[in-house]
């Protein structure tokens, strides 16, 4: 395990309690280098969406014990925020509340001359996701090669 992926356990397991005392859902943790800061950033949402001061809730009761426990090395910015709504499908319960609602699906590598599709979500396993085009035509994708999978949004 990458010392980036123990950074993003240890949150989630010190961030577990409280979200579950708000009714809360912890959709992902990241730990990333932006423009030379290290950000630790949790997204966190509920039924009906987040509000800034559920985010400024978290955050405050989440500063005290990254204070505490200090298992960090490097000096960074933590960050608690919605996930909005270009929100990637990441865990299955993300697939599972998206069954049969419209997918954007970006490929690291083009499939037939093109690295974006869209349809309608059919099914996905541990490896793959499927999707109905608008054509009707059923597509299968390994989950290795997707860069981005999100619901899609027509503005």
């Amino acid at each position: 395990m990458s010392r980036r992926e123990a950074y993003e356990q240890k949150t989630e397991e010190l961030l577990a309690p409280i979200i579950e005392e708000y009714q809360f859902e912890l959709v992902d943790v990241e730990y990333v280098k932006e423009g030379g800061n290290w950000y630790l950033r949790a997204y966190i949402d509920k039924e009906g969406g987040i509000t800034v001061d559920d985010c400024e809730l978290v955050s405050r009761r989440m500063s005290d014990l990254l204070d505490e426990k200090d298992f960090i090395e490097e000096s960074y910015i933590f960050e608690v925020s919605s996930p909005g709504l270009g929100r990637p499908l990441k865990k299955e319960k993300d697939y599972q509340r998206s069954m049969g609602e419209r997918l954007e699906i970006r490929t690291y590598r083009a499939i037939n001359k093109q690295k974006e599709f869209y349809g309608i979500l059919k099914s996905f396993d541990a490896a793959t996701v499927m999707i109905v085009l608008d054509d009707g035509t059923e597509m299968t994708f390994a989950k290795s090669e997707i860069a981005l999978i999100r619901l899609a949004f027509d503005f």
